[in-house]
């Protein structure tokens, strides 16, 4: 049996990505966390959504399939009751999952299904030359706010503490390192995870830069954080200024959506045999 690296998942064709851009060390990351855990090629699945993360598609050697913008997560849900045994991680961004996507982000998250939901989070929307997400704050200039964003924004973590997510994390593009120790613990755990990346986007947003970030994160773990708590746990994923912290939010162990699903106590769909009896029985359903 081969040892699984993060060469493992090349593909022959190199990212198209801005030079520097956040996507970069996501996709990096996101390599070493799954060669660390073992997870090869043929052992899990990718869902990628509409935007400059989608591209990862083409350089990511491992099973994957690309879902319509806003769509990812019920597509990754579909893939996990079919074979609730394999490794499920849905790759999307602001704009794909918490704008067009955002009803489904709600409701998956209070099922609780085991999934890994990585959120490129720029404020912008990259791929359509750098409108504004969801997710940007209020002054933010792009080019659809031109005297800056007036809305107040999305919160990913605050959304998803509510909404029932039992792992809640926010990493940082820029730290490599303690990115892919994050989206390691995000595929471990069973239930829905859910992994806010701060990823500059270097060609549309010249406020929220490299330089712009390090100035201002801190790690919850080295200030002696517990993530038990959901009321602390919002009001961490509320700070936002000169202070920003970095590191999981919220977790706590629940019965996923797979657990209680009764189809699904015989083992996996796409092991199940189905006789011609039954497909006669279950066709007289609909008719």
């Amino acid at each position: 049996m081969s040892t699984v690296t993060a060469d493992s998942f090349k593909t022959g064709f190199l990212p198209t990505w801005c030079p520097g851009c956040g996507d970069f060390g996501i996709w990096m990351s996101l390599k070493e966390a799954l060669a660390k855990l073992g997870i090869g090629p043929d052992d899990g699945l990718l869902v990628y959504g509409i935007g400059c993360h989608g591209n990862m598609y083409d350089w990511m050697n491992i099973y994957g399939c690309a879902g319509l913008h806003g769509r990812a997560l019920p597509l990754a849900q579909g893939a996990k009751l079919a074979n609730h045994t394999l490794p499920v991680i849905v790759v999307s961004g602001d704009g794909d999952c918490l704008g067009e996507g955002g009803n489904h982000f709600l409701h998956a998250a209070k099922r609780n299904p085991d999934l890994t939901v990585i959120i490129h989070d720029n404020q912008v929307y990259g791929l359509t030359t750098g409108q504004a997400s969801p997710t940007a704050k209020p002054g933010f200039k792009t080019k659809s706010t031109p005297e800056g964003v007036v809305d107040e924004p999305i919160n990913p973590l605050t959304l998803a503490i509510i909404s029932g997510a039992t792992f809640v994390a926010r990493g940082f593009a820029g730290d490599i390192p303690g990115l892919t120790q994050l989206t390691m613990q995000a595929i471990s755990h069973k239930g829905f995870s859910v992994l806010d990346v701060l990823q500059p986007c270097v060609t549309f947003d010249k406020v929220h830069t490299y330089g712009w970030y390090r100035q201002r994160l801190y790690t919850l773990e080295k200030e002696g954080y517990v993530p038990n708590h959901k009321i602390q746990a919002i009001e961490k994923a509320m700070e936002w200024g000169d202070r920003i912290p970095i590191g999981i939010l919220y977790k706590e162990e629940k019965p996923t959506s797979e657990d209680r699903e009764p189809a699904l106590a015989g083992g996996p769909l796409v092991k199940a045999f189905i006789g011609g009896e039954q497909r006669e029985e279950l066709l007289k359903e609909f008719i």
